[in-house]
């Protein structure tokens, strides 16, 4: 099985993560931040992915570094478990609607992080979580996961329909995009860590 599993401590967060690939959708999240527990739960459910996370944050001051931190250590999980990315279909592409909000996903398991974010969330706040931080958590996935992540939002007025959207469209991304795909079981990585068959 593909798995990762991270332990990260900060002066202001203790992150646990653990992630396979090759699950069922099994989810126990508790980060001490509601809508992101809820979110992650997405993720694991639409990606097929088996999450056990834990987190202890300054969450009395705000949400920023619990959200942040429990990005990034999904981020390196991810990594740990894609490894030499052998195999894999690298790309990904899912449009996913919610009532009136649709949202498309697209990426590469490429080992180069970069964000191309186009979500425009009208309210700040769904509950007590600010919406600023979708941004800063799936910034941290990329840049730790080595992903080329572009997230477009093609309608919606509903904050949390958005949002909900964005990470059902990223699981189900990320999904296609690390399904092992058999015509390329003897692809090679290079000296990069991504696969020279693919293509830069």
């Amino acid at each position: 099985m593909r798995t990762g599993e991270i332990h990260r401590v900060t002066g202001e967060t203790e992150v646990r993560v653990k992630l396979n690939l090759d699950g069922s959708g099994l989810c126990q999240v508790g980060t001490g931040v509601p809508f992101l527990d809820h979110m992650l739960h997405q993720i694991a459910s639409h990606g097929l992915l088996d999450l056990e996370i834990s987190a202890k944050g300054d969450t009395h001051i705000d949400d920023h570094h619990t959200n942040e931190d429990v990005g990034i250590a999904v981020g390196q999980a991810l990594a740990q478990a894609l490894a030499e990315r052998r195999g894999i279909h690298r790309f990904g592409h899912f449009v996913a609607p919610l009532d009136e909000a649709l949202v498309q996903v697209a990426l590469d398991c490429s080992g180069r992080p970069h964000l191309s974010y186009g979500l425009q969330i009208p309210a700040q706040k769904i509950g007590s979580y600010d919406t600023e931080l979708v941004k800063e958590f799936f910034a941290a996935v990329a840049n730790n996961a080595g992903l080329t992540l572009h997230i477009r939002q093609l309608d919606g007025v509903n904050s949390h329909h958005i949002v909900e959207a964005c990470f059902k469209a990223f699981a189900r991304a990320l999904r296609l995009a690390v399904e092992l795909d058999p015509r390329r079981a003897g692809a090679v990585p290079s000296s990069k860590g991504v696969l020279e068959r693919a293509g830069s």
